[in-house]
């Protein structure tokens, strides 16, 4: 597979840290600058954000299985 095509693939993952960025306001920025032009403080939101998500998607799966 081509790196292009790689670049292009949206994980769940990734497609998370975009709406992310979406909902803090900072998506304009992402397109305009890619993630590089993200403060660190912007970027540490976004990850916070991520790891929160991530850890109610376990409790809500592991609730499911009980």
């Amino acid at each position: 597979m081509s790196k292009e095509l790689r670049e292009k693939e949206f994980t769940p993952e990734l497609m998370m840290k975009y709406e992310i960025a979406e909902e803090l306001g900072l998506l304009e920025k992402v397109k305009s600058f890619g993630w590089g032009g993200l403060t660190a403080k912007e970027t540490g939101r976004i990850g916070g954000l991520i790891t929160v998500r991530k850890k109610k998607n376990q409790n809500r799966d592991q609730n499911k299985g009980e």
